[in-house]
Parts: C-alpha cells; structure tokens; sequence
C-alpha cells in the first residue's frame, strides 16, 4: 500500500546544511582557542569566549535541536524560560552586589571600616 505524501511525516533537510553549521561551528572554536593563544586578558577575554559560546550553542539549538523548523509556540516554551531565568540571575547579581555595598557603609563604626 502506497503513502501519499500528505500521510507522510517528518522533514528532510539536505546534508550540505549539517556540514555547513559543522564548518561553522570548527571556525568558532578555532576564534575561540585563538583568544587563548593570543593571551588576551580581562573583560576582553571573557566577553569573546562568551561570545563565541552563546553563537555556538544557537547554532546547535537551531540546527540539530531543528529549532528553526518548529512552531513559534514550541520555540517561546523552550527558550524563554531560560532567558528569564538568566535575567533574574542578573538582577540578583546586581542587588546583591548594592546589599554588600550597603552594610559596608551602614556597619562601619565612626566612619571608618
């Protein structure tokens, strides 16, 4: 018995689209390596490796977690909770951050630490 294609499912996505997100992903690991090798230091540094590693895992997400072909609501459900979580995390950095400025100032005696 024979399948009509609208009974059939699942996509098929040409190989030369894996090779070419493969190549990608080899060159940023290679930009990725070459900030190591180069001794940068600092916010510089870290904020390439960060770079690189994000752009990276959106790669992989989008092709091989086949992201890019899911519907919007799917894609919403899967990467906002995330991303919100990391917005907290930031939130939480900075108050904190504004916490142990506060009781450096409100626990000195006669001004001085």
């Amino acid at each position: 018995m024979a399948h009509s294609t609208s009974e059939q499912h699942g996509q098929q996505h040409p190989l030369k689209l894996y090779f070419v997100v493969w190549g990608w992903l080899f060159v940023l690991s290679a930009f990725s390596y070459t900030v190591d090798l180069l001794h940068l230091e600092g916010m510089l540094r870290w904020s390439l490796i960060m770079l690189f590693m994000i752009l990276k895992a959106g790669l992989i997400v989008a092709v091989f977690m086949h992201m890019c072909w899911e519907r919007l609501a799917l894609v919403y459900a899967i990467l906002l909770p995330p991303l919100a979580v990391l917005v907290f995390v930031g939130i939480m950095a900075f108050e904190s951050d504004h916490t142990f400025d506060t009781r450096g100032v409100s626990f000195t005696v006669g001004g001085t630490p």
